[in-house]
């Protein structure tokens, strides 16, 4: 599981993640008590919820898919999710993350 810091003025709202999500994603996503669920491409289960005012992901990886075409496709559909759901391009979550762990 991964925690997401929000960008100011990108709300901790779950509708707003939904559209993000349908936006990023195609496929049905189920609501459940306020985690997103879906799978896709090389994903075989992708859970999202908020939590202290931050994104929370848990992924699955789909250990069936080798072709290396699906499997780049759904790297990047990811990374544009985490960059439309949280503000932070891949290189600003890396230094987050870093930072956040030099903090603790």
């Amino acid at each position: 599981m991964q925690q997401y810091k929000l960008k100011r003025g990108f709300k901790p709202d779950v509708d707003r993640i939904y559209s993000v999500m349908t936006e990023c994603f195609s496929g049905e996503i189920s609501r459940n008590e306020g985690t997103l669920e879906t799978s896709y491409g090389a994903m075989s289960n992708i859970k999202v919820w908020i939590e202290n005012k931050m994104l929370s992901v848990d992924t699955v990886s789909d250990k069936t898919v080798t072709d290396d075409q699906t499997v780049m496709q759904t790297n990047k559909a990811f990374r544009d999710f985490l960059y439309k759901a949280t503000g932070y391009t891949a290189k600003e979550r890396v230094k987050n993350a870093k930072k956040d762990v030099s903090e603790e």
